[in-house]
């Protein structure tokens, strides 16, 4: 195997695919030989993606999806087996924000859009792809959750409690899934320069960039196959 390219022969599907974190993280499991699949709501923008992993010499497929739609990953998994016969990384990265308004304010369809894209969706995506790594007895999946799920957010509450809904997601499928051979991890990430993050008050040069989640992506899909990681908290170097 090419050294260079850890993950050739691999499939990787990645959500949320078509812009910032995601797009970094399908693009560098792509470097490293993986086949991305991208996976997220506007075509346009998995397109763009997909365009730059090709220009890149990368292997990739679009499969348009809402990740708070069962049956639209159902269709999503079944189009991934028929295709490639396998799925060895699955990242589940999509999500959405809301940081403006204190808990008591939020109205109830806004706790609904937060929960069942950046929770439900997770449920709904190991649910419907994780079939296919028990039949092969082998994957890693990695849930990118926050440091809001580890730490209080004012007047993002409804976002934190996804996120450490996520994490404790994250903990218990990785001991159901030990005994399968398939490894599951989450990184925690601090304010990323996206425009998911909030910005208010920071420096975006001092923020986190998407491809340093990338790189620990990279870093925990590569690990020796005797361990893994159960949580990562990427906090960057200077306060922003």
């Amino acid at each position: 195997m090419d050294t260079g390219q850890p993950l050739a022969g691999q499939v990787a599907v990645v959500t949320g695919a078509g812009r910032g974190i995601g797009s970094a993280i399908a693009r560098k499991l792509a470097r490293m030989g993986a086949t991305a699949v991208l996976c997220g709501r506007t075509k346009s923008t998995l397109d763009e993606t997909a365009q730059s992993i090709l220009e890149a010499g990368g292997k990739t497929e679009v499969i348009p999806c809402d990740i708070t739609v069962l049956h639209q990953l159902e269709y999503a998994a079944t189009r991934v087996e028929s295709t490639f016969g396998r799925l060895d990384i699955l990242v589940n990265n999509a999500g959405v924000g809301g940081f403006n308004d204190a808990l008591h304010n939020l109205p109830p369809d806004e706790w609904d859009r937060i929960l069942n894209t950046n929770l439900r969706g997770v449920f709904y995506s190991i649910r419907c792809f994780v079939p296919i790594m028990i039949r092969a007895y082998s994957g890693h999946i990695i849930n990118i959750s926050s440091l809001a799920g580890k730490n209080a957010l004012p007047n993002g509450a409804a976002y934190a409690a996804s996120k450490w809904g996520l994490n404790g997601l994250t903990y218990s499928v990785a001991e159901e899934l030990r005994g399968h051979n398939i490894r599951v991890s989450v990184v925690c990430p601090g304010s990323v320069d996206t425009e998911l993050s909030p910005h208010a008050g920071k420096d975006p040069n001092k923020m986190l960039q998407p491809d340093d989640v990338a790189h620990a992506v990279a870093m925990l899909v590569t690990q020796a196959p005797q361990s893994f990681v159960s949580e990562l908290l990427l906090r960057p170097t200077q306060k922003p």
